[in-house]
């Protein structure tokens, strides 16, 4: 039988506290998009800044350095932090995971001196620190709105909170165009040919600012009450669990106080043991698979990026620094307005009335036939390509990758796993997807470069990287179809026992 507690919270109604939980789980999230997205208009600057002799472009080393270092950190933080959420506590680690977020952005801005070496060491050091938090909020996020939310929406109130990167997407462009378009006007519109010293202050303030929404959400963190899963179900304290949903679910207490409260009940099994491998294996193997095919897609968006930046964007030598990573910006800005962040709202919508699975399999779909339609034509076609026809194939990547996998696999986790492993096993899903992520973004960064420079690998041209990408969606299909179970409507008790 269910506790009073936990009832109450699967069929509570929808609650101004449940929109400020997204808001408050959701800047991590947002920190994490905003990163990523900044660090491409923002290596355009650095390149003009310190990259004189390379022709003002930062080399692929460096910008492959830089993506990875802080998906390393991302590896670490999901395994460290999911552990630490079921050990000490989601409330606990949570405020934790933002201050290091905060504090690591704004040290990236400063990088402590000017000269390349040290500016690139200092700025690679706080990019893993600020890894290290933002993956810790991964399973953290994920576990408290799942916890706190009902069962009826549950998805889409996950979903919500996941949408929060869109929304990151979008600031990191706005920022960046913003401080750039200032920038250019204070120093008279400079030329082309000049990198102005202020230059170098720019790029610092666009990473300084994206830690300005993630800290005022902070005082809202640390007085979150502990969830009442964790509370009555890990710690044991049904009581306490009842006196802190009093508040959350405006309920009297003796609406959700057990009259005879049930005795302790242990663990009967540890973390990966058989047991747990016999109960939970399954649904471990296919959330950390099913992340890490996504990532490895989602994150190798770098494949296509120089390809767009050509086609859609002033050559760097037409304009002057500020214009270049303004221009940039400008087109991130709007693949997100168009696809990316339509792609998240769709997944809000549709969750809770398609369900998880099937979203996730008409994601993968969808991915792997856009990306073969890209390239098995792709010489005798897209390369050459002067029509808005590969913009809007490569839009939709995005959209069926965010109404689809990319968002079911940070959803899934957090509903399939018994309360006293479930930050674990996020952390272990979400580590397995950085692993796929830095696959996607180093891997076909370098092979994209490579092509580029027209002396591509005779293994691993753009045709074959797309159709790689296109197989490595079938085969997500494939794991969703045959080992993914579904998890709507039931409360979080019901999924764990299956």
């Amino acid at each position: 039988m269910a506790l009073k507690v936990l009832s109450a919270l699967d069929s509570a109604k929808t609650q101004v506290y449940h929109f400020k939980a997204i808001i408050i789980a959701g800047m991590g999230l947002f920190t994490d998009s905003y990163d990523l997205f900044c660090i491409t208009p923002i290596m355009r600057l650095l390149g003009r800044v310190y990259y004189k002799e390379s022709g003002y472009q930062t080399p692929p080393a460096v910008v492959s350095t830089m993506v990875g270092i802080a998906l390393v950190g991302t590896v670490f933080g999901q395994l460290l932090f999911g552990w630490l959420g079921d050990r000490i506590g989601r409330r606990k680690m949570y405020g934790l995971a933002l201050m290091i977020m905060v504090l690591s952005s704004v040290g990236c801005g400063f990088s402590i001196c000017t000269t390349r070496s040290c500016v690139l060491v200092s700025l690679g050091l706080f990019r893993f620190v600020l890894g290290v938090g933002i993956g810790g909020d991964y399973p953290l996020s994920a576990t408290i709105m799942s916890e706190f939310a009902n069962k009826k929406t549950r998805g889409s109130f996950i979903a919500a909170v996941f949408s929060m990167q869109g929304i990151g997407i979008l600031a990191a462009s706005a920022v960046t165009m913003a401080v750039c378009a200032v920038f250019d006007g204070a120093s008279g519109n400079v030329s082309k040919e000049q990198t102005p010293k202020e230059a170098d202050i720019a790029w610092r303030l666009i990473l300084m600012i994206g830690a300005v929404p993630a800290g005022l959400t902070f005082y809202w963190r640390i007085m979150m009450p502990e969830t009442a899963r964790y509370t009555a179900l890990v710690e044991q304290n049904v009581l306490q669990a009842a006196i802190d949903m009093e508040k959350v679910l405006e309920v009297s207490m003796s609406q959700i106080t057990e009259e005879n409260p049930p005795p302790p009940n242990p663990p009967s099994y540890p973390l990966l043991s058989k047991k747990f491998f016999r109960r939970h294996g399954r649904d471990l193997f296919s959330c950390a698979a099913s992340w890490f095919l996504v990532d490895i897609v989602f994150y190798s968006s770098n494949l296509f990026q120089s390809q767009i930046y050509k086609k859609y964007v002033p050559d760097g030598d037409e304009v002057n620094v500020y214009q270049d990573a303004f221009n940039v910006a400008k087109l991130q800005a709007i693949i997100a307005i168009c696809s990316t962040i339509p792609g998240y709202w769709f997944s809000v919508y549709y969750i809770d009335r398609i369900g998880r699975v099937k979203i996730q399999e008409m994601g993968f779909f969808f991915m792997a036939v856009v990306y073969m339609a890209i390239g098995i034509p792709y010489y005798m076609y897209w390369n050459d390509n002067t029509n808005k026809g590969f913009m809007v194939l490569y839009g939709l990547t995005f959209f069926f990758s965010n109404f689809g996998p990319n968002t079911t696999t940070y959803i899934v986790p957090a509903e399939l796993f018994p309360a006293r492993f479930r930050t674990t096993c996020h952390g272990i899903c979400g580590a397995a997807g950085k692993v796929g992520a830095i696959i996607g973004a180093i891997g076909f960064l370098w092979a994209s470069h490579n092509h580029e420079g027209g002396g591509y690998p005779k293994a691993i041209g753009m045709t074959a990287s797309l159709v790689i990408l296109g197989g490595v969606s079938i085969l997500g299909m494939v794991v969703t179809k045959f080992f993914t179970r579904e998890t709507m409507g039931r409360s979080l008790e019901e999924n764990e026992i299956d």
